[in-house]
């Protein structure tokens, strides 16, 4: 008798087990399910010159040179758009080397660009063309309203500048959710603490009146808060990347990511930003050791650290 209780235990706890699998099959926790991964048609990119490429194919970083003709090669030392489009096997005509016949990216990032600009060239998209959920829309953009607000400082109150540093973060992720109502797929990214920028540390040396870092990291701080704060949650059409925090690490703990330098810019300042080459650095300075290109430009290495964030983050993403 016990050995056929002992049978009928097994035999139930074995089915018990099967539809317990069957069960978490098809709630999504099991193997067998299929997952689509996110696969865009197209890129579109709106920002800064953190992620613009000029017609010349040159970009607001250390751009690299070919080593037949020492002119600039932009496929060499990527920003952070390129990074995320080459993952998806996408271009831009403005980086076009190997003549893809219908490059699947469209460039809307230009330099000195702020968040307004961004909701225009938003307009001017939607003048002509769309959104859809095979668009893989990426934006990055707000150091230059940080700059332009602190510059109006002491005329404008800190308190004032603050407050609008948040409107401005609203701003972009009304930017953002208008995207994503319209049916695209977005991935945004917080800006860097421009206090910690090679402008920042420059503008606490000369200006004593204050900590200028300070304030500038209250103000990058506010934006990127009122970002977070008003972006639409649903966690299926909008992916974040975290900029903000990656750069923080990278200033406390250089060594760990392989810098020497993480508070000079390493670019001549006798030389245009998009003009900046591996040949026009300064004294000691280096392409992969050195975090900043420009005063408030981000050098390759890091371009291409947030550029893999990006694509992580639009990969994972349920979208």
């Amino acid at each position: 008798m016990q050995r056929v209780v002992s049978q009928k235990l097994k035999r139930g706890l074995a089915l018990a087990t099967v539809a317990a699998a069957a069960l978490i099959a098809g709630c999504g926790g099991g193997s067998t399910q299929q997952i689509d991964p996110f696969a865009p048609t197209r890129i579109i990119t709106f920002g800064d010159e953190s992620g613009a490429i000029l017609q010349s194919g040159k970009k607001y970083t250390i751009n690299g040179l070919s080593t037949d003709t020492q002119l600039v090669d932009c496929r060499l030392n990527p920003v952070w758009s390129q990074m995320l489009a080459s993952g998806f096997n996408f271009v831009y005509p403005q980086c076009n080397a190997d003549y893809v016949a219908l490059p699947q990216g469209i460039m809307y990032a230009a330099a000195g660009v702020k968040v307004a600009d961004v909701r225009d060239k938003i307009d001017q998209h939607l003048s002509n063309d769309s959104f859809g959920p095979k668009d893989l829309v990426s934006i990055m953009v707000g150091v230059n309203d940080i700059v332009d607000l602190y510059r109006q400082f002491p005329q404008q109150s800190r308190d004032s500048l603050i407050n609008e540093a948040k409107a401005r973060g609203k701003l972009l992720a009304d930017q953002v959710n208008r995207i994503a109502n319209a049916n695209g797929r977005v991935v945004v990214s917080t800006i860097f603490d421009v206090g910690v920028t090679p402008f920042g540390q420059r503008e606490k040396a000369q200006q004593t009146d204050i900590d200028r870092a300070v304030f500038l990291d209250d103000l990058s701080t506010a934006f990127n808060t009122s970002l977070r704060l008003n972006l639409l949650n649903d966690g299926r059409l909008i992916g974040l990347v975290l900029t903000d925090e990656t750069i923080q690490q990278m200033v406390r703990y250089p060594s760990a990511f392989g810098y020497s330098d993480v508070t000079h810019a390493a670019c001549r300042t006798d030389i245009a930003p998009q003009d900046c080459t591996t040949n026009t650095l300064q004294v000691d300075a280096t392409s992969s050791q050195w975090l900043w290109a420009g005063d408030t430009l981000l050098g390759p290495n890091a371009q291409s650290r947030i550029g893999s964030m990006y694509l992580s983050r639009a990969r994972n993403n349920p979208f």
